[in-house]
C-alpha cells in the first residue's frame, strides 16, 4: 500500500503550505467544523488540559508541513521494515530462549525475569510517549533502538542468568518503546479516516513471521549458537531504522530552515535550570509514581502463587499496599499545577467517556484473552486433546492470525463507512460469543475443527476490537499534544489487563489442578504432574490416571473460561458508551500533509 497524499506537482520543493491556500482534502475537513452537542466531552477535556504544545509535538507538526509524497512513502517503508524485523525477532527469540536459559544451568530466576519484563512493558509506554512529546519522534525512536541494542547485545554476551535478566529489562524497554512509537508516528501522519487502516500495518508482518520464525531459530542453532540469535538483531535493527530516521531527519532540517521548528527546551540553560526543565517537562515525579504503582502491584500479582505463604506473605501485602498508595498519589500529583506543569497523563482526558470506555475495552479485552487463549490453553490442547507440540502451537496461533486479518478488513470498512462504533460493538459480541464457544467445546470429545472454529470466532472479535478502540481513544482527545499519551495510556491498559488476567489464571490453575488431581486419583503424584506437563503426558490416553488428569484439566479450564466470560461482558457495555462519531466530521488533531489529505488544523 502506498500512502495517498493530495499534493501538487511542486511537492518536491521546500515551499511550505500556508493556512490561506492549503489544500484541504475532503477526508480531512474536521478543523473547519464547530463542535456539536456530542463533542462536549472533548470540549470539557480541552478546557481542563489547556493548549500548551510541547516542542516534540510542534516539531512533528513542522515536519508534516514539509512532507513530500516520496518522503512519506520512505518513512512508511521504514515503519514496515521495523515492524517486520521486530515481529520476526520476537518469533526467533521465542524459539531460542529455552536454549539460552538452559546454558546457564540456573532456572531459578527465569520466572522473575519474565515478571520484570512484563512490568517494564507496562510502565515504559507513557514515559516513552512523553519523551517523544518533549524531545521529538526521531529522538524517542533513537533511544528505543539504543535500548533494544543494549539489551540484545548484553544477552548475546551474558555469562550468567543475572546478566541475562538485567539485559531483558533493556530489551523489553526498547522493543516496547518501538511498539508505542510506531503507533504514535502513524497517528501523526494520518487523518482519522485512514488511521485504523494504517494502525494495522505493524501487525501485518505477523502473518508471515509466525510461520518462519521457529525454522529460522532452528537454523541458527544448527549453524552457530543461540547467542547469535540475539546478537544478529543488533546489526539488523539499526539498518532497517535508517529509512524512517533519514526521512524524519531530512524533513526536520527542511522545516528548521523554514523557521517552523520549536527551539530545544534545554537551549541556553544552566545545569540547575536544565534539571528543573527536564523534571517539569517530562513530569519525572509522575513517571516515578506511576511506574512504582504498576511495578508494586503487578509483581505481587504474578509471584503470589509461588510465594511460601501465598497472598498472606508479608512481602506480598506490603508491595500491594505501597502500590495502591502510589496509584492513589499519582492523580493527586498530576492535578497540582505546581508539581506537574506538564502532566504525564492529563486528568482532563478522564472526563471524556469515549477515552475511558476505549481504555476499559482494551483492559478487559486482554484480561479475557489471558484467561482463555493464553497461557493455559496450550497445555489443555496437549493433555486433554492429545495434540502434538507443533499442532498445539498452530492451534494457539489461529487467534493472532485471524485477529490480524480481521483488523485489516475492519479498517477498510471504517475508512469507507466513516464510523467505528458499530464495529466495536459487533466485535465485542463476537468476542463474547467466541469465548462462550470455547466454554461449550472444552470437552475431551470435541473435534479439532470445533476448537479451531472457536479460535477463529475469538480472533475475528478481537480484531474488530483492538484497532477501532485505539482509534476511538485517539479521536477523543482535544489536541495533537494529547495523541501520543492517549495512545500510550490505551496500550498500557491493554498490557495491564493482560497482566491481571494472567495473574488470575495462574492463581486458579495453581489452586485447582493439584486439588483436583488428588481428588480424582490416588495413584498419581499430583505435585509431579502439576509441576511438569511431561509427567502428565507420560500416562497414555484411556488409562485411569490420564482420565483423571484430563478431567482435572477440563474442569480447571472450565473455571477459567467462566471468569473470561464474566470479564468479557463489560466490553459489550463499554462499546455502547463510546461516542458514535463520524470520522470525516471529527477534528483530526494533526497538521500538514498526512495520509488522506492536507490538514491546516486550528487548535
Amino acid at each position: 500500500m502506498v500512502p495517498k497524499t493530495t499534493v501538487d506537482s511542486e511537492e518536491s520543493s521546500t515551499d511550505i503550505p500556508k493556512a490561506q491556500n492549503s489544500v484541504i482534502d475532503s477526508e480531512a475537513r474536521a478543523g473547519a467544523n464547530s463542535p456539536g452537542p456530542d463533542e462536549k466531552d472533548i470540549e470539557t477535556a480541552s478546557n481542563d488540559i489547556g493548549n500548551v504544545i510541547q516542542s516534540g509535538v510542534q516539531n512533528i507538526e513542522a515536519v508534516s508541513m514539509t512532507w513530500t509524497t516520496w518522503s512519506l512513502i520512505i518513512a512508511y517503508i521504514g515503519i514496515f521494515l521495523m515492524s517486520f524485523t521486530t515481529s520476526l525477532e520476537s518469533q526467533v527469540v521465542m524459539s531460542l530462549s529455552i536454549f539460552a536459559t538452559s546454558s546457564f544451568n540456573n532456572h531459578s530466576l527465569i520466572s522473575t525475569v519474565l515478571v520484570v519484563q512484563s512490568v517494564v512493558m507496562a510502565v515504559i509506554k507513557a514515559p516513552m510517549a512523553k519523551t517523544a512529546d518533549v524531545f521529538g519522534r526521531l529522538e524517542a525512536f533513537t533511544i528505543s533502538i539504543i535500548l533494544a541494542i543494549i539489551g540484545g547485545a548484553t544477552m548475546a554476551i551474558s555469562s550468567d542468568v543475572q546478566i541475562y535478566a538485567a539485559a531483558q529489562i533493556f530489551y523489553a524497554a526498547g522493543s516496547t518503546g518501538l511498539q508505542i512509537l510506531q503507533q504514535v508516528f502513524i497517528a501523526d501522519t494520518t487523518n482519522l479516516l485512514n488511521r485504523a487502516l494504517w494502525s494495522s500495518l505493524p501487525q501485518i508482518p505477523f502473518l508471515i513471521t509466525v510461520w518462519i520464525g521457529a525454522p529460522i531459530g532452528d537454523k541458527i542453532l544448527k549453524t552457530t549458537t543461540w547467542r547469535w540469535g540475539y546478537g544478529i538483531w543488533c546489526i539488523i535493527l539499526p539498518v532497517v531504522f535508517l529509512p524512517l530516521a533519514l526521512s524524519l531527519f531530512l524533513n526536520n532540517r527542511k522545516a528548521k530552515k523554514a523557521g517552523l521548528t520549536a527551539p530545544s527546551p534545554l537551549k541556553k540553560l544552566g545545569p540547575i535550570a536544565t534539571i528543573t526543565t527536564l523534571w517539569n517537562d517530562l513530569d519525572i515525579g509522575g513517571m516515578i509514581l506511576l511506574s512504582a504503582a504498576f511495578a508494586l502491584i503487578l509483581i505481587p500479582l504474578t509471584i503470589a502463587s509461588k510465594a511460601s505463604n501465598g497472598w498472606a506473605s508479608p512481602d506480598i501485602i506490603a508491595m500491594i499496599v505501597l502500590g495502591v498508595i502510589c496509584l492513589i498519589s499519582f492523580p493527586v500529583w498530576e492535578s497540582v499545577k505546581k508539581l506537574a506543569p506538564h502532566p504525564l497523563i492529563p486528568l482532563g482526558l478522564l472526563k471524556s467517556r469515549t477515552f475511558c470506555a476505549g481504555c476499559g475495552i482494551g483492559f478487559f479485552y486482554f484480561m479475557a484473552f489471558f484467561l482463555s487463549v493464553q497461557p493455559y490453553f496450550y497445555s489443555y490442547l496437549l493433555v486433554v486433546q492429545d495434540l502434538s507440540i507443533p499442532a498445539a502451537g498452530h492451534v494457539t496461533q489461529v487467534f493472532s492470525f485471524t485477529a490480524t486479518i480481521s483488523s485489516v478488513i475492519i479498517s477498510f470498512f471504517i475508512k469507507y463507512t466513516k464510523y467505528y462504533k458499530p464495529y466495536i460493538t459487533a466485535g465485542a459480541l463476537i468476542y463474547l460469543m467466541g469465548i462462550g464457544l470455547m466454554f461449550h467445546y472444552r470437552r475431551e470429545n470435541s473435534s479439532i475443527a470445533q476448537i479451531i472454529g472457536t479460535q477463529i470466532a475469538v480472533g475475528i472479535g478481537g480484531g474488530m476490537l483492538n484497532v477501532p478502540a485505539q482509534l476511538a481513544v485517539q479521536a477523543s482527545v482535544p489536541s495533537h499534544q494529547n495523541v501520543a499519551v492517549a495512545t500510550a495510556v490505551y496500550l498500557t491498559c491493554v498490557e495491564m489487563g493482560g497482566a491481571v488476567g494472567s495473574a488470575i489464571a495462574g492463581v486458579i490453575w495453581g489452586q485447582d489442578i493439584p486439588k483436583k488431581l488428588a481428588k480424582y486419583s490416588s495413584t498419581i503424584d499430583s505435585k509431579a504432574v502439576y509441576n511438569s506437563i511431561t509427567n502428565a503426558l507420560a500416562y497414555p490416553m484411556g488409562t485411569p490416571e490420564r482420565i483423571a488428569i484430563n478431567r482435572a484439566y477440563q474442569e480447571t479450564m472450565q473455571r477459567l473460561l467462566i471468569v473470561a466470560l464474566c470479564v468479557s461482558a463489560p466490553i459489550v457495555v463499554l462499546s455502547l458508551v463510546i461516542k458514535n462519531a463520524k470520522l470525516d466530521t471529527e477534528k483530526d488533531k494533526v497538521k500538514g500533509r498526512v495520509i488522506g489529505g492536507t490538514v491546516e488544523n486550528k487548535e
